[in-house]
């Protein structure tokens, strides 16, 4: 169950016209810092944002699943399953959640460290071309612009 913080700061975001994955940054956050609080572990720094999104997905932000042939269809099918009880607003399962949680707790929590998000920063940043990398680069420096002016 996310923190009643991080909801907010979603709905923040939302307000403001931040996209979905924006908003969904703050659950990954969330995510990172329980990780690291010693909370629970995860396998991999992927595991740890897969969690995250999985959790802003249930709260309803509105985060669309990956397309088919981008990930795993496995992966596609649970996002898919997270996206569709977000949007319902239905509860979660009080014995999967402790189920989950018991699992997580037997994971390292050297999933969340800073070599770690680094590495996986990197192997992300790898997989995206360069015409990709130079379209985010560009609506960044627009959206730098936009931010400095209304300051």
């Amino acid at each position: 169950m996310p923190l009643k913080s991080t909801i907010t700061k979603a709905g923040m975001a939302k307000k403001q016209g931040k996209s979905p994955s924006t908003q969904a940054g703050a659950f990954v956050e969330e995510e990172i810092k329980s990780i690291r609080k010693g909370r629970h572990g995860a396998r991999s720094a992927r595991q740890a944002i897969a969690i995250g999104l999985s959790k802003a997905r249930r709260a309803g932000v509105d985060l669309k699943p990956p397309e088919k042939g981008t990930v795993a269809e496995k992966t596609r099918k649970s996002a898919e399953g997270s996206y569709k009880k977000g949007q319902a607003h239905e509860p979660v399962s009080a014995t999967r959640s402790a189920a989950r949680e018991k699992a997580l707790k037997k994971e390292p929590e050297t999933a969340a460290s800073h070599e770690a998000l680094s590495r996986q920063a990197k192997a992300a940043a790898r997989k995206r071309t360069a015409a990709d990398r130079s379209r985010a680069a560009k609506k960044a420096a627009r959206t730098r612009k936009r931010t400095a002016m209304n300051t």
